[in-house]
């Protein structure tokens, strides 16, 4: 199997790690969790609980560009094997951003943010060629 499709199902896994940290800090903070009002509970979160929300979000939303991206160069001919350096630089980019989210660095999430996007973009060029 080509390594991007096991980056798909990294990035797909991601999110729910974030979301298991946003849980232990609802324990942590709230002493319960609040099944029947589970968003109004999160709202509610501060700090590294407010952040692991916060990056379980953008996690999902910047996993839709990604695999928008693929797809368009897999429609496009572009063999899967040949998106293998892309797909786990883009990995790398957002475990950085995951872990710099949490880590409250805001100027190096942002800067990783932006390279995930950069190598979407490339992903996509490399459609056209």
């Amino acid at each position: 199997m080509a390594v991007v499709l096991y980056v798909l199902i990294l990035l797909a896994i991601a999110p729910v790690f974030l979301a298991g940290v946003a849980v232990r800090c609802r324990l942590k903070q709230f002493g319960k969790i609040d099944n029947n009002h589970p968003r109004a509970q999160q709202s509610q979160l501060e700090g590294v609980g407010a952040r692991a929300m916060a990056a379980q979000q953008n996690a999902w939303e910047a996993a839709i560009v990604f695999v928008t991206s693929v797809f368009i160069a897999f429609a496009a001919g572009v063999p899967l094997d040949d998106l293998t350096l892309p797909a786990l630089l883009y990995l790398v980019f957002r475990l950085l951003h995951a872990v710099f989210y949490l880590t409250n660095l805001a100027t190096l999430r942002s800067i990783v943010y932006c390279g995930g996007l950069f190598t979407c973009l490339y992903i996509v060029a490399s459609a056209a060629v």
